[in-house]
Formats: structure tokens, C-alpha cells, sequence
């Protein structure tokens, strides 16, 4: 099977380097198999991503030689796609909305802590369907959410691969019951990213470290949708001088800035890890 890596960028700022890096791993994996290098558009956060930001992306990746292989996929332009995912996910009865602020779930002192913090302690999991339908009738703001352990147990056990780690046991729990579509838009970083690595024949996901607990929530999703798990390359993430991961924000750290500065593509390469 030919290697199809892919490189996703949320267009809500400029390129630095640390997105470069992982771009730059992505490509060279890709080009060193003779496989498909493919650029993502991840922008279902549609109040932050912006247009101008997308176009800078594609410019900075072109300018570096990070050159990708056929059409360009823009998320914003299939959410019907995910929402029918999720109607599939919903007809299974392995969702519920939930109609509890993060205020609400703030203030519950015994919810136990996930990766992002205080894992949803279920509450809206238990009302009854026409305590749900009225809720939404009177319109009450709600996201919907992947019933975690009941997931798990229609999955059964689960793996998957890193190559730098090996085999890892998969944790279906590991962010409790997990939100997967918001009211303004139907879906979410975790099940966008599942259906379109699918959809697009990704086998070798590359991005960095700090996603690696996500993956977990991700092969559960191919597994309850019937989909191929990938191989997975979780890599280190770049730092400031100061320590401090890079960010958007660090605008000299960017490559507009840099090439602005008269940097050619091989001096801003030269800046990234050889690994």
C-alpha cells in the first residue's frame, strides 16, 4: 500500500516554524516512500479561522518546497459530510446532547481530571428522552457528546501504532464523554479529522506529541465507524529560546516573517530539527 501522509493546519494565524517542522516531516516521509503528501484545511472553527490565513499557509508551504499532491480539502465545505456521520453515531445511540455549561462542570468537585481538564461527570447523560426533547424545544444551548463507556463496550479492546513508541493499549475513557459536535457547527476536531483521514486513505498521521491522548479518542472512532486505523508519528514539539512551545502569537517566529526578513527557504529550513 502507497504511504498517504497529510499535513492540517487550522488557518487561525500565520505558519512558524513549529508547523513547518511537522509539515516538513509529513512531506519528507511522504516523498522518501514515493507516497501522496496531502494538504488539509482544518477550519470548522469558523469564527477564528479567516481566508487570508489559509492563502498565507499555502504560500509559506509552496515557498519552502513543501509541495502537496492534489486537491486542496477545506473542512468548512463539508460539513454535511459529518453531520451525516454523526446522525450514524446518533441512530446507534452512542450520543446524547448536553446542556451543561462549563461552569457547571467546573463546579462539580468530584469529576476526575482528563487531558483537558475536569472530564464530564455524565450529568445530562441520565435525563430522560423527554426531559432531552423539551430542553431542545425551549431552544437551550447544547453541544452533543460521544457516550464514552458505551462506546467502549461496542468497540471492544483496542490498539494502535506509534512509530516512535510502539504499540500503544487504546484508553476509550481517557477523556470521558467527550464532546463531538457543537450547536454551531456539526462536528469537531475528533471526528472531522477520523472521517476525512479515512475518506482521504491516509495510512501515517504525523503531527505532535501533544495529540497523542486524542488518538485514543480517534481509533475508537474508526473502530465503532469501521474504518482502517493508520499508522501514527507523534513528534516532539518545538520551543522558544525561552521554553515556551511555539506559537501563533510568536510573530517573529513565523515564516512570513522570516522570509519578509530575507531568509531564503534553505536558512529557515536549516532552523528545524533534522529529525
Amino acid at each position: 500500500m502507497s504511504t498517504v501522509t497529510r499535513f492540517a493546519p487550522s488557518p487561525t494565524g500565520e505558519l512558524h516554524l513549529g508547523s513547518a517542522y511537522s509539515a516538513r516531516i509529513a512531506w519528507s516521509r511522504a516523498r522518501a516512500m514515493g507516497g501522496t503528501f496531502l494538504l488539509r484545511i482544518e477550519d470548522i472553527d469558523i469564527r477564528r479561522c479567516k481566508r487570508e490565513f489559509e492563502t498565507e499557509i499555502m504560500v509559506d508551504l509552496t515557498w519552502l518546497g513543501f509541495t502537496w499532491d492534489g486537491a486542496v480539502r477545506r473542512q468548512s465545505d463539508h460539513f454535511a459530510d459529518y453531520g451525516r456521520v454523526l446522525d450514524t453515531l446518533d441512530a446507534r445511540g452512542l450520543i446524547y446532547p448536553c446542556f451543561c455549561t462549563r461552569a457547571d462542570i467546573a463546579a462539580s468537585a468530584t469529576a476526575p481530571h482528563g487531558p483537558d481538564g475536569p472530564l464530564y461527570p455524565g450529568t445530562c447523560r441520565h435525563l430522560t428522552m423527554q426531559e432531552r426533547r423539551d430542553k431542545l424545544a425551549a431552544g437551550i444551548e447544547h453541544c452533543l457528546r460521544l457516550d464514552a463507556a458505551k462506546a467502549a463496550a461496542e468497540a471492544g479492546p483496542y490498539a494502535f501504532t506509534d512509530a516512535g513508541r510502539g504499540r500503544i493499549d487504546g484508553q476509550p475513557l481517557l477523556f470521558g464523554d467527550v464532546v463531538i459536535a457543537r450547536k454551531d457547527t456539526p462536528t469537531s476536531y475528533h471526528l472531522s479529522v477520523t472521517h476525512d483521514d479515512h475518506l482521504q486513505n491516509v495510512t501515517l498521521v504525523t503531527r505532535g506529541e501533544d495529540l497523542l491522548p486524542s488518538t485514543h479518542v480517534h481509533v475508537l472512532l474508526q473502530k465503532l465507524l469501521g474504518y482502517e486505523t493508520p499508522l501514527y508519528a507523534h513528534h516532539r514539539l518545538l520551543t522558544a529560546p525561552d521554553g515556551k512551545r511555539l506559537a501563533k502569537r510568536d510573530r517573529s517566529l513565523t515564516i512570513r516573517a522570516l522570509r519578509e526578513a530575507g531568509r531564503t527557504p534553505a536558512e529557515v529550513c536549516s532552523l528545524l530539527p533534522k529529525d
